[in-house]
């Protein structure tokens, strides 16, 4: 996809020219085949892809895809995004025969991507935009969780991606990694995949003290910035160091927000602190690097922040990313209380 064979790496294609069409449809099925897909269900996934991204071209202003292995268990999804025209008639767009009823619009052939995808997911508003998740499973897999969305992206002209994230869900609780190893390129990429290394290892244990088992690994490499997340039925407990954002966010705005402490986890980490905060019913929590720009949830509409996870870290990957950093953001809906 990019060069790395972190599977948390997202491959993004802008859709700004016909070559690009091909080139997404090609990433889509070589991400398919990495994430376990057989060949039958890799080629639905590159034909989807290919419509997807040609109605961009067509119709659509600022277009692209990402495509993205699951950050749990195997299989792909595959996001379409925009910033306009919209859909005015997203419930008809899903029936098939819409794209040859002389509508010449970007709903065009959702129906046909609706059968071919395993689960597809669209949100649309005129004149602001239109996101499509097309998420697609492998065989015997489990079917990914739907309340997790990732996008990472290694800066431009980068091979691989100094930023990583993960998701263990266990019986204590659902436990999330941020990552942002200092600076970019391959140190950068070594660091961060240490530090998620000894998460995938131990994250079921305390958040301060799985913070100092990182902190102990990356010595003597680049060092990091970590954010760690643990999500249990009413709280979100928090620990970190370095400038990794956590919020909580509803569709009537952003309930709160947190940054780690000042330090670098390798080099001259301070004591690791958790802070627990409850959590509103309906809330999501959003996990970002300093590639995404802070000041998104100044001015977030409903419309961004009523969008489901897997399209909510498309959006904010697509409109709010810095040119001049490795981007991750990583969206977890809260855990539910048993009823």
């Amino acid at each position: 996809m990019t060069g790395s064979a972190d599977p948390a790496v997202t491959a993004q294609v802008l859709v700004d020219h016909p070559s690009a069409v091909h080139h997404a449809a090609g990433l889509a099925r070589a991400a398919a085949a990495a994430g376990g897909l057989d060949g039958t269900a890799a080629e639905r996934a590159a034909v989807l892809t290919s419509e997807l991204a040609e109605n961009l071209l067509r119709h659509a202003v600022g277009g692209a895809v990402y495509v993205q292995r699951h950050p749990q268990g195997r299989g792909i999804d595959v996001v379409a995004i925009d910033r306009g025209p919209g859909m005015a008639q997203p419930d008809r767009a899903m029936v098939d025969g819409f794209s040859t009823a002389g509508s010449g619009s970007l709903g065009s052939g959702m129906g046909a991507a609706r059968r071919l995808a395993d689960e597809l997911t669209l949100r649309t508003l005129p004149g602001v935009g239109t996101l499509i998740c097309a998420r697609f499973h492998a065989p015997g897999a489990a079917p990914a969780r739907s309340d997790v969305g990732l996008l990472c992206l290694p800066l431009r002209g980068e091979q691989e991606c100094g930023d990583s994230a993960a998701v263990v869900d266990a019986p204590g609780g659902r436990t999330v990694v941020v990552v942002d190893g200092l600076g970019h390129g391959a140190e950068a990429a070594e660091a961060s995949a240490a530090a998620v290394a000894v998460f995938r290892e131990a994250a079921e244990r305390p958040l301060p003290e799985l913070l100092s088992t990182m902190d102990r690994a990356l010595r003597g490499g680049r060092g990091a910035a970590v954010g760690l997340v643990r999500l249990r039925p009413g709280t979100v407990e928090h620990c970190g160091i370095g400038n990794v954002r956590v919020l909580l966010t509803a569709h009537d705005g952003v309930h709160s927000r947190d940054v780690g402490r000042p330090g670098v986890v390798g080099w001259n980490m301070p004591r690791p602190q958790a802070r627990s905060v409850p959590v509103p019913e309906g809330c999501a929590v959003v996990v970002h690097t300093d590639g995404i720009r802070s000041r998104w949830a100044d001015s977030a509409t409903p419309f961004l922040l009523g969008l489901p996870p897997r399209l909510l870290a498309a959006a904010l990957g697509h409109g709010h990313r810095s040119a001049r950093d490795d981007a991750t953001v990583l969206v977890s809906g809260a855990a539910r209380r048993n009823t």
